[in-house]
C-alpha cells in the first residue's frame, strides 16, 4: 500500500506534546482516572478490580458492545464492532467498503484518513468542498452532481471537524435521500456527537437512518477519554461488519482490556461524562464570542453549531497564518493548526475549545495578537 504522508498527525507529533497550550486541540479535557472509576457500579468496579491483562475478544467486550449499542434507538449489540480508536476503524471499513474503479464522496476540508484511506484501496475520490460563504453548509445540489455510476459511499462528518457545522434535520434526511437514490452507502462520522450546543439540534445516527449506513464512534472527543483508543462502527448491515472483522485481524486484533472496561464505565454514566464536556465547551465558546468581537477587525469565524473546534480566518492582509502560527508557538507557547495542515488554501485556522486552560492560552494569543497585529 501507498499512502500519502498524514499531515496534521505529522505536526501533531511535532509540537503537540512540547507547546503549554493547545489551543487547537479536537478533544475536550481529559478525564482523570480517579474521577472516570469513582463513576463505576458495583458490576463494573469488580470487572476491573479483578481484570486480567490478557487477549480480548476481537470483536469487543460483550458489555461494551451492549452499551454502545444503547447509544442507537434500534443497533443490537453485534451490529456494533470496536477498534483501537475511530483511525483504525476508518482503515479497516474504507479497505472493506471499497475496490479499486470505486468512486467516494468526502466532505472536506475535514480528517484526512476520511479520503486518503479510499484512495489508498484503489477508489477515486471527489472531494465535497465546503465554504466559508455558505457557512460551511453542505450543498445537496453540487454533491447530486458529484455522484458517478461508480459512487459507493458518501463520507459526512456530523458534527464538522474542523468547522462545527451541523446541518439541520432537513438537510441531513436530503442527505439520506441522495444516498439511497445513488445507492451509496453513507458513512457518518460522529466523534463529536453529544457536543450540539442545543440538544434538540441532535442528528439520527448513520446507522439508524438507511440500511447500509455506517457510525462511526469514539471514546476520545465528547467523552474526553482519547487515551483509552476505543473507537468503533455501527450498522445494521451485518455482512460488510464481518468482513471489517476479518480485515482487522491484520491490524490490532482487539482492544486493550483496561480501556475496555474503563470504556463501559464511561458509557454508562454517560450523561455525566457529557454534561461535563459540555460545560466545558460552554464556557470557553462564551469566551470566544467575546474575543471574536473584540478583534472582528482582525479574525473572523462562522460561529460552530456543534463539537469542540471551529475553523476561524485571520484576516489582517499580507499575514500569513502559516508564519503568525508559528510566532505564536514560539512567543507564547501556544499552538493553532493552520489550514494548510488540510491542505486547505487561504488563512483559516482551526481553534480548539474543549480544554480548561483556554482562558490563559487565549490571553497569550491576543497579547501576542496586540504586538503583530496592527
Amino acid at each position: 500500500m501507498r499512502i500519502a504522508e498524514f499531515d496534521l498527525e505529522r505536526y501533531f507529533a511535532r509540537w503537540e506534546f512540547a507547546v503549554r497550550h493547545l489551543l487547537c486541540a479536537s478533544d475536550v479535557q481529559a478525564y482523570p482516572m480517579s474521577e472516570l472509576l469513582a463513576l463505576a457500579d458495583d458490576e463494573v468496579r469488580g470487572l476491573w478490580d479483578t481484570l486480567q491483562l490478557g487477549y480480548t475478544e476481537s470483536t469487543g467486550h460483550p458489555l461494551l458492545r451492549r452499551e454502545i449499542a444503547s447509544l442507537y434507538a434500534d443497533v443490537e449489540p453485534d451490529e456494533v464492532l470496536t477498534f483501537a480508536g475511530a483511525e483504525e476503524a476508518v482503515f479497516c471499513l474504507l479497505n472493506v467498503a471499497l475496490e479499486p474503479g470505486d468512486h467516494a464522496i468526502v466532505t472536506w476540508p475535514g480528517y484526512q484518513s476520511l479520503y486518503e484511506v479510499a484512495r489508498a484501496a484503489g477508489a477515486d475520490v471527489t472531494l465535497h468542498e465546503l465554504h466559508e460563504s455558505d457557512g460551511w453548509r453542505l450543498d445537496l445540489d453540487r454533491l447530486r452532481r458529484q455522484l458517478t455510476p461508480a459512487t459507493r459511499l458518501i463520507v459526512v462528518n456530523l458534527p464538522h471537524n474542523p468547522t462545527g457545522m451541523l446541518p439541520d434535520r432537513a438537510t441531513f434526511d436530503a442527505l439520506v435521500a441522495v444516498a439511497e437514490e445513488a445507492g451509496a452507502r453513507l458513512l457518518v462520522d460522529e466523534v463529536y456527537r453529544g457536543l450540539e450546543f442545543d440538544e434538540a439540534d441532535r442528528l439520527p445516527t448513520g446507522a439508524e437512518a438507511m440500511p447500509s449506513g455506517v457510525s462511526l464512534g469514539v471514546m476520545s472527543k465528547a467523552y474526553a477519554l482519547a487515551g483509552l483508543r476505543i473507537g468503533w462502527l455501527a450498522t445494521h448491515d451485518r455482512e460488510l461488519l464481518a468482513r471489517v472483522a476479518g480485515f482487522k485481524d491484520y491490524t490490532t486484533i482487539c482492544s486493550s482490556a483496561p480501556s475496555e472496561i474503563l470504556a463501559i464505565i464511561a458509557l454508562r454514566a454517560r450523561d455525566r461524562v457529557l454534561a461535563r464536556s459540555r460545560d466545558i465547551v460552554a464556557t470557553n465558546l462564551d469566551r470566544l464570542d467575546g474575543f471574536f468581537e473584540d478583534w472582528a477587525d482582525r479574525f473572523e469565524w462562522v460561529r460552530p453549531r456543534a463539537g469542540s473546534i471551529g475553523f476561524p480566518r485571520l484576516t489582517v492582509p499580507g499575514v500569513r497564518i502559516d508564519e503568525w502560527a508559528a510566532g505564536l508557538v514560539e512567543a507564547e507557547g501556544v499552538l493553532l493548526l493552520p489550514a494548510s495542515q488540510f491542505g486547505h488554501p487561504g488563512n483559516h485556522f482551526r481553534l480548539g475549545f474543549g480544554r480548561t486552560d483556554l482562558p490563559e492560552a487565549l490571553a497569550r494569543l491576543e497579547r501576542y495578537a496586540a504586538r503583530t497585529l496592527r
